[in-house]
């Protein structure tokens, strides 16, 4: 087994998902749930983002080249929803959906896809795809992938702990912060995509 790309691997996309950071946002969207729910929608996400950044890793570069898709078009994309929910956790309009229909939306869009498995997260997949030299180094990077998504979920089965610290004043406090930190990603996110397309278009 190769320890040394597995190591890269488990790093590069650890510091990219940082874990750490999405608890703020995980429980900004979900602090409101019942710890039932929550959980669910945390192995939602994280099951979500797993199969997101497998298929990108198996046939991602195929789908963009079908598309006829730039990488920094899908890192814009990916700002311009980010944004959205940004918008929402600032308005403190998050609750509106039904329980149960809410769960599974915040599981799915943005916790899920575009936070857990960005922009950032595929095109790194990517890249160690490419470095891949046979059938073992594609077994090392699917083992470091899933040995992410098991901190990630981790982090976020153990976040109902914070819950019970903040209480629902602090909730709505954090949920607001959430919100800002989120809006300044989405930004840095289109800003990205923007200086990519600039060099792009400019070589």
């Amino acid at each position: 087994m190769n320890l040394k790309l597995f190591g890269e691997v488990f790093v590069t996309l650890l510091v990219i998902v940082d874990p750490p950071g999405m608890v703020p946002v995980f429980l900004a969207l979900t602090g409101t749930m019942p710890t039932k729910q929550r959980t669910r929608a945390g192995t939602q996400a994280v099951g979500l983002a797993l199969g997101v950044i497998v298929v990108f890793a198996v046939a991602g570069q195929t789908l963009l080249d079908y598309l006829h898709v730039q990488l920094p078009a899908l890192q814009g994309a990916g700002g311009l929803l980010l944004v959205l929910v940004a918008l929402q956790l600032l308005t403190g309009k998050t609750d509106e959906p039904s329980e149960q229909g809410g769960t599974t939306n915040v599981a799915l869009v943005p916790i899920g896809t575009p936070l857990l498995a960005g922009p950032g997260a595929i095109v790194a997949t990517m890249l160690f795809v490419r470095r891949a030299e046979g059938a073992p180094d594609y077994v090392v990077i699917g083992l470091a992938i899933l040995a992410v998504m098991i901190t990630v979920w981790l982090v976020l089965r153990f976040s109902g702990v914070i819950v019970k610290l903040l209480r629902p004043g602090g909730i709505e406090v954090l949920t607001r912060i959430a919100g800002l930190l989120l809006a300044a990603i989405a930004v840095q996110l289109i800003a990205d995509a923007v200086a990519a397309f600039v060099r792009l278009y400019s070589a």
